[in-house]
């Protein structure tokens, strides 16, 4: 079969059988076109929140399926490659946290949505990269213990010097790929040209940076600004998909190993097995740790609101 006839496939499928097909940002684009919403991790739960659908596909990683599922339990979450992971959301074991709490008790536990959903269960309340800032401003606690990405950490406590943190050493390993030299060398090579980094970014990264933000918020300041060139740094599946959306303008990925495996995991063929029934791994949380998990986002949502 062509790609475009797997496509046309998986489309009949969904339609036929009412699911509901999430594809993150990094996932490639032949995904992302038989998709019914693409986007940031926590965006994507609650998208799939509010669809009909009885079953969900998340093209994703774990952890994404766990948070659909937390927002949705009464859904058929499906991971649609089950072997991928978020190296990331596994750096912190339960009896580490567990420690933490009991050295720092007088600290507020701020998780990225990058966790497990066994840490979320432990966690006063999560985060994304594009609402940290302003949910760790509305806690009242001026001590926060953040997890697990003490670069997304350090980047929200410089914007909230009032505030004391304590971290753990932690972060994506992908966007630890790109460096101070990748900078200068892009610089070199495309002067002039904005940089956009995502604060998983090394400090020193992301200090050399004309604009901070999550994937999304890339997107759509690439998509947005009145600039005709870009130097992307993120995964580097999304200089494709700009250069897709914005064919009249140039995207430069900052470092060319800034390439999550965990995501390419994930294939066509593994959503197309999905739909027909015979692929994918379905996720399965008793109620009590989805309950207690989702305390966490709630209280996300909460301080959103103020």
């Amino acid at each position: 079969m062509l790609i475009h006839e797997i496509q046309a496939e998986i489309r009949r499928l969904k339609r036929e059988k009412g699911i509901c097909i999430l594809a993150h940002a990094y996932q490639s684009h032949d995904i992302w076109e038989v998709a019914d919403y693409v986007g940031d991790s926590f965006g994507l739960s609650q998208k799939a929140a509010e669809s009909d659908a009885d079953t969900v596909l998340m093209c994703g990683v774990r952890f994404m399926a766990e948070t659909v599922k937390i927002l949705s339990p009464q859904k058929r979450v499906i991971l649609a490659n089950g072997e991928a992971g978020c190296p990331m959301a596994e750096q912190i074991s339960v009896d580490l946290l567990r420690s933490l709490k009991e050295k720092y008790p007088d600290h507020t536990v701020v998780s990225y949505i990058n966790t497990t959903i066994q840490l979320k269960t432990l966690t006063d309340v999560c985060v994304t990269s594009s609402s940290a800032v302003k949910i760790v401003q509305n806690i009242q606690n001026d001590k926060i213990l953040f997890i697990p990405d003490c670069n997304l950490g350090s980047w929200v406590q410089k914007q909230i010097p009032e505030k004391q943190f304590q971290f753990v050493p932690g972060g994506c390993p992908t966007h630890l790929l790109i460096t101070p030299k990748n900078v200068e060398q892009a610089r070199q090579k495309h002067p002039n040209v904005l940089v956009l980094v995502h604060p998983e970014c090394a400090e020193k990264v992301v200090e050399l940076a004309d604009y901070v933000g999550s994937t999304t918020q890339i997107m759509d300041f690439a998509k947005q600004s009145q600039a005709t060139e870009f130097i992307i740094g993120t995964e580097n599946s999304i200089v494709q998909h700009l250069q897709i959306d914005c064919p009249e303008k140039r995207f430069y990925a900052l470092s060319k190993n800034c390439v999550c495996h965990n995501m390419k995991m994930t294939t066509l063929g593994d959503v197309y097995e999905c739909v027909r029934g015979i692929g994918g791994e379905e996720i399965t949380l008793d109620a009590d740790t989805l309950r207690n998990a989702r305390r966490s986002i709630d209280e996300m949502l909460r301080l959103e609101k103020i």
